[in-house]
């Protein structure tokens, strides 16, 4: 069905008109949902350049596709290449749409979790931090990303030896899910 979409969407629009890029990115992202990494890294690859070439690189619809990029480029395991790219996102997301926003602090969480692929606990227990508190100021103590953000911060506590600290964030955060 994308597919299609994309078809019809690059014949009558052109190939760099953002309906062409969001047809693009939704291949993209049901590709990565099925596990077929390097076809959704292909499709993140053209969605990222055709939105530089058409929008510029601050934009927010390119830095949703750099977000994009970066994280099936860290599910096929290239971590430094992938932080990279989340560390664009999140300074251009910082500059352009401020640090309290969503999408901001959807980078923020999401560069936190590449640094924890990496081993570096502590500076992604800071950044998680920083993710739970702003989803929380944000979107609310029982949002799905704040959840999120509080598993996640839950999950680095734990690989930091911290247990009491991880238990009483995953419960908090279950209680929540289960309202």
């Amino acid at each position: 069905m994308f597919q299609r979409a994309l078809k019809s969407r690059e014949k009558v629009l052109g190939p760099d008109h953002p309906g062409t890029l969001t047809s693009v990115n939704n291949l993209a992202l049901v590709l990565r949902d099925l596990g077929r990494y390097s076809e959704s890294e292909m499709m993140f690859r053209r969605a990222l350049e055709s939105a530089e070439k058409a929008l510029g690189p601050d934009h927010p619809s390119t830095l949703a596709s750099v977000n994009n990029l970066a994280m099936v480029v860290q599910d096929l395991g290239r971590y430094a290449e992938s932080e990279t790219m989340h560390r664009r996102a999140l300074e251009s997301r910082d500059e352009v749409l401020g640090p309290d926003h969503p999408d901001t602090l959807t980078s923020v969480n999401n560069l936190a979790s590449v640094v924890r692929d990496l081993g570096r606990y502590a500076e992604s227990e800071t950044m998680f931090w920083r993710a739970l508190e702003g989803r929380q100021n944000v979107l609310g103590q029982d949002h799905p990303d704040t959840l999120t953000s509080a598993n996640n911060l839950a999950s680095v506590l734990r690989d930091l030896g911290r247990y009491a600290e991880s238990e009483t964030l995953h419960r908090r955060a279950l209680e929540s899910k289960e309202k």
